[in-house]
């Protein structure tokens, strides 16, 4: 899923004059760095485990593919401007290997769409977005493995510090009328999201 041949024929179908494999040995490099423990090949290989399950419910299954990929390209924890990084050098990546500008715009988008997991008019979009929150919808022990992963890309924190961060993240996403824009994902994944978002408030709450 996320081997060469398999990046080669995403990049192809989008309309790309090679098979991208300098740019895939890349992104593989950069999901690899060590200050990554979620945002990991890991989290990317469960992007895109979610994504052959949906695939048919999308309109252009390619560009979703890319945008899995570049979506966390670039992760620096202590920088806020992650996602515009990977986005533009997605769309850059794109447009020198030949494939259109606006395939490389909404590809673009769709990785921005990701900075606040929010509503999207798209069914792509919608889809990439509820993909890449999939993981609140996990069964309790994978769920608590990357709660403890992302604390550990937030070493840097200290833990009153992020015990407040953290739980307004969490508290946000609760708040929400519904975690997941698709009904495919609503159905299968919103209840357990939510007790899993629960659980961890409520470790937060005893300082775990």
């Amino acid at each position: 899923m996320i081997d060469a041949a398999s990046f080669a024929a995403a990049w192809r179908a989008l309309g790309a004059s090679n098979d991208g494999a300098d740019v895939h040995r890349r992104l593989i490099a950069c999901w690899s760095e060590k200050q990554r423990h979620y945002h990991t090949l890991q989290h990317l290989r469960e992007c895109f485990e979610q994504l052959g399950t949906v695939r048919a419910l999308m309109q252009r299954p390619a560009e979703v593919a890319i945008a899995l990929w570049f979506h966390d390209a670039f992760y620096d924890p202590t920088r806020e401007d992650n996602e515009l990084r990977s986005a533009d050098w997605a769309r850059e990546a794109q447009v020198a290997a030949g494939i259109a500008q606006a395939a490389a715009q909404r590809v673009h988008d769709m990785i921005m769409a990701t900075v606040e997991h929010g509503p999207q008019q798209g069914v792509d979009a919608q889809l990439l977005v509820d993909i890449d929150l999939s993981i609140f919808g996990a069964d309790h022990a994978r769920f608590d493995e990357s709660d403890e992963q992302v604390r550990r890309e937030y070493i840097h924190i200290p833990e009153a510090d992020w015990r407040v961060g953290r739980r307004r993240m969490l508290s946000g996403f609760l708040d929400r009328p519904r975690l997941y824009g698709t009904e495919h994902y609503y159905a299968m994944l919103e209840s357990r999201a939510r007790d899993n978002i629960e659980r961890a408030l409520s470790r937060l709450d005893r300082g775990q």
